[in-house]
């Protein structure tokens, strides 16, 4: 099933037809049928009468979210309105993730030392929110059950190893339970091929492997996006548990922004490769780059289903949730940063938006639900028992 979405010119010619009748011909015309009924997406304005009944019924998940935590432990630790940003996004949990890397690492144990900080900082949020890491399904569930936000531990490079493997048991005890191998810049003692860099070890480095192996015992879910193909691949081979790549979308969904298409088109994924991540067991997270609204977005989830099937996708914004309260700050966040204000005159909450838009685009509740975190709790369940 296709979105006709791109001809608006149709709307004048369609608004000009009275009668259902003309509505239905249309439909059978343009050979959406019944799957997807165009009056609705021509005409409706308000949320899809559904969408408040599917929200509270799904504990969605956005698998990759960042939270600015403070990196750097002679920095005050800020404050934000987390809850209330939760509240409003419709969203049940996220995989709260931060980076070590964005600054140059110069020095041995500055990678450790900014992953220590960061974890403290994230503690102190939760803490000051009287909220808990959810450390497995059964957590998960039941923070759902209290209406609670679900906070899950990521984080974004495995630099904070250093090459000491005995480290990554200290992280899984102070709750970390999702880690992407690889971030934009390599670790001293790098893991693999970074997609956006040119390839050294032809996929994931000896210690890379290692980390993996590690991590599917001690019962850490392993995050391949920002490998190469190559380092995906060594990946799967070696797995005993499922994988997730949380946010990407597919190389044929490159959106108007030709300038921002090409900076992202070594980010994403061929129809290939998703494949094999997908018969491998793993999930694929859809992020929200490329897209000018919410109905973009739901086109890029459909593209992936289209290829890899309902169970195999997820929601992956790479987006923060919240944004530091600072006083007197009258300042406008940039657009696409934050994940309630993700597209231009977004009015209602990322999950609010983004499910009216999977209903216009012809999803199911239930394809809904798997998506919006059925999907991502299997393989969470599969990675931490």
């Amino acid at each position: 099933m296709k979105l006709i979405k791109e001809e608006w010119s149709r709307r004048k010619f369609i608004a000009s037809l009275a009668g259902a009748s003309s509505l239905t011909l249309l439909n059978n015309s343009f050979g959406l049928g019944n799957k997807f009924p165009i009056q609705n997406y021509i005409f409706q304005t308000k949320l899809d009468p559904r969408v408040e009944q599917i929200v509270a019924k799904t504990l969605a998940i956005d698998t990759h979210n960042h939270v600015d935590v403070r990196i750097y432990p002679d920095q005050p630790l800020p404050k934000y309105d987390l809850l209330a940003d939760f509240k409003k996004s419709g969203l049940a949990a996220i995989v709260l993730t931060f980076a070590v890397d964005y600054q140059k690492l110069q020095n041995e144990g500055d990678a450790y030392n900014r992953f220590m900080a960061g974890l403290d900082a994230a503690d102190e949020l939760l803490k000051a929110n009287d909220l808990k890491h959810s450390l497995n399904l059964s957590g998960l569930k039941s923070s759902f059950k209290k209406k609670k936000p679900a906070i899950i531990q990521s984080v974004e490079g495995g630099h904070f190893l250093e090459g000491k493997i005995d480290r990554l048991k200290m992280a899984y005890d102070r709750g970390l339970r999702v880690l992407g191998l690889l971030h934009d810049n390599d670790a001293v003692v790098p893991l693999g091929d970074i997609y956006t860099k040119e390839p050294v070890f032809g996929g994931l480095s000896p210690f890379g492997k290692e980390v993996l192996i590690a991590c599917n015992k001690l019962g850490i879910l392993v995050d391949l996006t920002h490998c190469s193909n190559k380092a995906i691949d060594d990946a799967l081979q070696i797995a005993t548990k499922p994988v997730i790549i949380t946010h990407t979308s597919l190389d044929t969904q490159l959106g108007k922004n030709e300038k921002m298409a090409a900076m992202m088109k070594p980010r994403l994924l061929s129809k290939e490769q998703a494949k094999i991540v997908a018969n491998a067991g793993g999930v694929i997270g859809v992020w929200r780059h490329l897209t000018d609204n919410s109905l973009d977005y739901a086109q890029n989830i459909l593209a992936m289903v289209d290829v890899i099937g309902v169970d195999n996708v997820c929601i992956g914004t790479d987006t923060k949730i919240t944004r530091a309260v600072k006083p007197n700050d009258n300042s406008t966040p940039r657009q696409g940063e934050f994940t309630n204000g993700i597209w231009q005159n977004q009015e209602t909450g990322f999950f609010y938006e983004v499910v009216d838009a999977m209903l216009k685009t012809g999803f199911s509740e239930n394809d809904i639900v798997k998506i919006g975190g059925g999907n991502f709790c299997r393989v969470f369940e599969a990675s931490t028992k």
